[in-house]
């Protein structure tokens, strides 16, 4: 597969005018920094690696972006988007509820826990629970549909696209302080932005 951006590396502007010190200062967290597990229970941990997985694999990467982790730092740490959905509950019980649920799900329709299923198995559920198909009793006090969509999958969603490593697959070229993005057009790029190969659709 041909990649949108070849050759482009975000991490070749490290030293130029587009990152400042407090960028480089975020990005060499998110770079060398892994948080340890602090809010999760072990298999909670576990599961949650499991669906990430499913949720958004990363088959052609030799070391995946880190992504449980930061989930749990954020819920360790309170941090929260200052609302919540009324048909949902607070976002740590949210997430402990979410989990549960999900291996529940995985043990009442195969008779295993999700981290045992097979990978087709483990997409069909995940898609039964996207499309509002979750098993009656199994989620109390919670809409499963919301809590896979709103919840799960956009904060998994998050933070890879927060890592500088999708940053270079998808052309982007981080913050726009300290240099800012002058050419905002349609069908137009500044020259420290990335080039994208041409699309052949055939």
């Amino acid at each position: 597969m041909t990649p949108a951006y070849p050759g482009y590396q975000v991490l070749d502007k490290w030293n130029s005018v587009s990152f400042d010190d407090t960028t480089r200062t975020v990005l060499r967290e998110r770079l060398d920094t892994v948080p340890p597990r602090r809010f999760f229970r072990e298999q909670e941990w576990r599961l949650l690696d499991a669906i990430v997985a499913r949720v958004l694999p990363q088959p052609d990467r030799s070391e995946p972006v880190p992504i449980t982790p930061w989930i749990d730092a954020q819920l360790h740490d309170g941090v929260q988007e200052g609302f919540r959905y009324a048909n949902m509950p607070p976002q740590a019980q949210a997430w402990r509820g979410g989990l549960a649920a999900i291996e529940a799900e995985a043990r009442y329709r195969h008779d295993l826990g999700f981290c045992d299923l097979p990978a087709a198995l483990a997409d069909d559920l995940l898609a039964a629970l996207e499309r509002d198909q979750a098993t009656p009793g199994l989620w109390p006090g919670m809409n499963a549909q919301c809590f896979f969509i709103t919840v799960l999958a956009k904060t998994i969603v998050g933070f890879y696209y927060a890592h500088p490593a999708a940053w270079s697959e998808i052309g982007f070229g981080g913050p726009a302080s300290p240099r800012g993005y002058v050419r905002l057009g349609f069908d137009q790029r500044d020259a420290w932005e990335a080039k994208e190969a041409q699309w052949n659709p055939e």
